[in-house]
């Protein structure tokens, strides 16, 4: 991880946990966050259920941590039921919303233009993007893995993307909630192949800057070594993100 790029660790809470057991998990993250007094060497961010969002936004005021969403609608308002608008969530105090998950794009077959017009909307709305990219097993397998993903970053990121309003998660497909973990070789291989796309595309400096993290079963036990990679900048966190001491744990590899 480059010394002049805050890690990121985000926890996608997907669609788990009761008022009682958020409330509490958000509770304990914030204690922790505000014992840092301000000297944390990471940025923390937690992107509930959509109905949890406000209760979590006041859970975890001032402590820190940021506010995320996980997903949002490409449109700022109109008739679309069920959809939340990127506007909406900056309103109720989100910083950052997801764009792109693999499981969005596998079970409401999104594309990487949808994901590419979500990514617009939510920077035209102050947030930053947290676009998300990655392959199969069988494209891993068939040695596509690179130019999977590398398609993805090109029809999933807009222009005009900056460290301030992107970041990218690269989350192998085959990881996700698996157990499996790519290896440190094969993660920073990705992000460096990811980081030399935005260069050829935004320029060095830019690119330098944007946050890539990895999202594929990252753990307490395997974080040091990710977090450690030259281009790993933190991670998207699933399941053990609804622990707190996990989810803290992997933050503070991060150090």
């Amino acid at each position: 991880m480059a010394t002049h790029r805050t890690p990121l660790i985000a926890g996608n809470w997907k669609m788990n946990g009761g008022l009682d057991e958020v409330d509490s998990l958000a509770a304990d993250l914030a204690r922790r966050m505000a014992g840092m007094g301000g000297a944390a060497a990471f940025e923390m961010a937690v992107c509930p259920p959509f109905p949890l969002l406000a209760m979590i936004a006041a859970a975890i005021e001032e402590s820190g941590i940021q506010l995320g969403a996980q997903d949002c609608h490409m449109a700022e308002k109109g008739a679309h039921t069920g959809d939340t608008s990127a506007h909406l969530l900056a309103q109720v105090g989100c910083r950052y919303v997801i764009v792109g998950h693999s499981e969005r794009r596998t079970n409401h077959g999104e594309t990487d233009a949808q994901v590419c017009a979500k990514a617009e909307a939510a920077q035209k709305a102050g947030l930053a993007a947290i676009v998300c990219v990655g392959e199969t097993e069988a494209e891993r397998d068939a040695g596509k893995a690179v130019a999977t993903v590398l398609e993805q970053v090109a029809g999933s990121v807009p222009e005009g993307a900056t460290a301030e309003n992107l970041v990218i998660a690269y989350e192998p497909v085959w990881a996700i909630g698996t157990g499996k973990t790519a290896t440190p070789q094969d993660a920073q291989d990705m992000h460096a192949a990811i980081r030399s796309a935005l260069v050829g595309r935004f320029g060095a400096g830019t690119a330098a800057a944007i946050r890539i993290l990895y999202g594929g079963s990252m753990k307490p036990d395997n974080a040091a070594a990710l977090l450690a990679l030259a281009d790993v900048d933190g991670g998207l966190i699933g399941g053990a993100s609804l622990k707190a001491q996990d989810f803290w744990a992997i933050a503070e590899a991060a150090r």
